[in-house]
C-alpha cells in the first residue's frame, strides 16, 4: 500500500446528515478544514454533536498524536462548498435526479482539479455523471456508518472516470485513516452492500416464516460468524474450515449444499473447474504462505482482542464474557493459609500477556498498562485472602491509596508476564505490598510497584478495620513474608538528590 498523502487542507461537503456529518468529523479531527452545505434546519447543531462523539471516540481509540482540529464552516450555497477545496464529498438523499443536477451544476464552478465523490450506497457513478462537463473527475466513495470510525470506503469509477481520479481519491482517504476498496467493475450496490443485502434478505425470510426472531438472528451473527468476520472475512474463514487441504477440500465438502433447496437465495454460479481453481488460487494468495495452524493462531488471538473490546462495552459476546468473568470473581475464595499456596516466598498470583492494544507508538507497552497489571496482581492477592462477593457486600474491600512504579525494561507485544507479590506489612486497616513484574521467557525484571492499600468499610465508605477471615488471612501472609529479605527498591522515592 502506498504511503498516505497529507490530509487535504480543505474539503467541501454536500449534506450534513449521519453520513455527511461523519465525513465532517473524520476530516476535522485529522486537521482538515470543512465547508459544509446543508439547508436543513438544525444541521449545524447535529454536525457539532456528531463531531463531539467522534472526538470522544478517538480519545479512546488511539494514543497517537493528532493534528490540531480543522475549522468547520457552514456555507449558504452549494457553490460556496465547492470553491477553494481539494475534494467535494456529496452525501445527499439517494435520488438520482438530485445528485445528478448537483454534480452537473457544481462541475462548472469548482476548480478543474477538484475531485467529486458521492457517498451513494448503490447508484452507478456513470448515471450520476450525466450532464457533467468533466465526468472524468467523478467517483463513488461509499463509506460505512459511523464514518469517523469504520475505515472501509468503496471506490467505484464510472465509465468516464480517469484512473488518476481514483488514485488521488484513495490517497486522500488513506490520509485520514481509511482503507479504500477499489471496486473492479461498475456494479449496482458495489461489494459490501451486495453481501449485506444477501444476508438481509435471508434474515427477513427467517422472520417472515416465524423461524427466528430478530433478536435471535442478531445473536446468530454477533455471537457466531460475526466475530470471525470482524477480522477474517468469509473466504479465509472457509479456507481454514477446509483444514490442511484448504479451499478445494472445503468446496468439495460444502459446495454441493449451495444447490440444496433450503435457502431463499438459489441463484449461485456453477462450481466448474475454472471457478474452483480461481477460488483455490485466490484463497492461497490471501493466506500469504501461512499454514492452517498459523492462521488458527491469528484467528484465536484476534478473537481474544475482539471479545475483550466487546466486553468493555458489555454488548453481544462481550456481555457473555463479562457475566462469566463476574461469576468467576464471585466464586468463594479460600483462605490464604489453607496450605494451597507457598507462603515462604513471594506469591505468584497473576500472569498476563502483552496485548497488541497495550503497545504505544514506540512499540513498547504503555506505562498505564504496568499499573493495570500491578492492580490485577493486588486484586489476586485480595481474592486469595478471601475478598469475594459476599465480603464485598457485607464488609467492604481494600483500595489503593498510593503507588510507586519503577520502570526498568520494556515489554513488547505478545510477551508473557508474571507478577511476584510480597507483603511488607499489614495491620487492621493497611496493607503494604511490593510487586515485581518479570518476563516469563527469560526472568528479566521489567518493573516494580510499591503500593499502600487501605480497607474501606461497605457501610459508610470510610476507612475501617478488615473483618475476619480476611483480616486473619492478610496477617498470616504478612507473618509468613516477614522473614523474607526486603526488596532492593522498597521505600524508594522520586527526586533528585540535593
Amino acid at each position: 500500500m502506498a504511503e498516505p498523502a497529507r490530509p487535504p487542507h480543505t474539503v467541501g461537503l454536500l449534506g450534513g446528515g449521519v453520513i455527511g456529518g461523519g465525513w465532517a468529523a473524520r476530516f476535522l479531527l485529522h486537521g482538515t478544514d470543512v465547508k459544509l452545505y446543508d439547508p436543513q434546519p438544525g444541521a449545524e447543531r447535529r454536525v457539532i454533536e456528531l463531531v463531539a462523539n467522534a472526538r470522544r471516540a478517538y480519545a479512546a481509540l488511539t494514543l497517537a498524536p493528532r493534528p490540531a482540529e480543522g475549522r468547520l464552516s457552514m456555507v449558504a450555497t452549494p457553490q460556496e462548498a465547492v470553491t477553494g477545496v481539494e475534494l467535494v464529498q456529496e452525501s445527499t438523499p439517494e435520488r438520482v435526479e438530485l445528485k445528478r443536477s448537483l454534480f452537473a451544476e457544481l462541475d462548472r464552478v469548482a476548480d478543474p482539479t477538484v475531485i467529486f465523490a458521492s457517498s451513494t450506497s448503490g447508484l452507478l457513478p456513470s448515471r450520476l455523471a450525466v450532464g457533467m462537463e468533466r465526468p472524468q473527475r467523478l467517483t463513488v466513495a461509499h463509506p460505512f456508518n459511523p464514518v469517523y470510525l469504520l475505515p472501509l470506503v468503496e471506490l467505484c469509477a464510472g465509465e468516464h472516470t480517469e484512473p488518476d481520479t481514483t488514485a488521488r481519491a484513495a490517497a486522500i482517504y488513506r490520509s485520514v485513516g481509511m482503507a479504500p476498496l477499489i471496486v473492479r467493475k461498475e456494479i449496482d450496490g458495489f461489494v459490501a452492500d451486495r453481501l449485506l443485502e444477501a444476508l438481509w434478505r435471508e434474515a427477513l425470510w427467517l422472520v417472515n416464516d416465524d423461524i427466528a426472531t430478530v433478536e435471535e438472528i442478531d445473536d446468530a451473527i454477533r455471537l457466531g460468524g460475526g466475530l470471525r468476520w470482524a477480522f477474517m472475512g468469509s473466504f479465509l474463514t472457509y479456507r481454514i474450515a477446509g483444514g490442511e487441504a484448504g479451499m478445494r477440500h472445503f468446496m468439495a465438502q460444502f459446495g454441493p449444499a449451495l444447490k440444496w433447496p433450503w435457502t431463499k437465495l438459489m441463484d449461485v454460479p456453477d462450481l466448474d473447474e475454472e471457478l474452483l481453481q480461481k477460488l483455490v488460487e485466490q484463497s492461497d494468495a490471501q493466506a500469504d504462505g501461512l499454514t492452517v495452524h498459523e492462521l488458527e493462531r491469528i484467528r484465536d488471538d484476534c478473537l481474544v482482542s475482539v471479545l475483550q473490546a466487546l466486553r468493555e462495552r458489555g454488548v453481544g459476546a462481550g456481555e457473555v464474557l463479562r457475566r462469566h468473568e463476574r461469576a468467576l470473581f464471585d466464586m468463594p475464595a479460600g483462605p490464604a493459609n489453607d496450605g494451597g499456596v507457598d507462603m515462604s516466598r513471594p506469591l505468584e498470583l497473576h500472569r498476563a500477556q502483552v496485548l497488541p492494544e497495550w503497545i504505544d507508538y514506540n512499540g513498547h507497552t504503555h506505562e498505564s498498562r504496568y499499573l493495570q497489571v500491578f492492580g490485577d496482581a493486588s486484586d489476586a492477592l485480595l481474592r486469595l485472602a478471601g475478598v469475594d462477593a459476599a465480603y464485598l457486600a457485607g464488609h467492604g474491600s481494600y483500595f489503593t491509596v498510593e503507588s510507586h512504579i519503577c520502570h526498568l525494561s520494556a515489554a513488547s507485544a505478545d510477551q508473557r508476564l508474571l507478577v511476584q507479590s510480597q507483603v511488607l506489612a499489614a495491620d487492621d486497616k493497611r496493607l503494604h505490598v511490593f510487586h515485581s513484574l518479570v518476563r516469563t521467557d527469560d526472568g528479566e525484571l521489567l518493573a516494580t510497584a510499591e503500593q499502600m492499600l487501605l480497607h474501606v468499610s461497605a457501610g459508610d465508605g470510610r476507612a475501617g478495620p478488615a473483618a475476619d477471615p480476611v483480616r486473619g488471612a492478610i496477617r498470616a501472609i504478612a507473618d509468613a513474608h516477614a522473614s523474607l529479605p526486603a526488596p532492593e527498591r522498597a521505600g524508594r522515592r522520586v527526586g533528585i538528590p540535593r
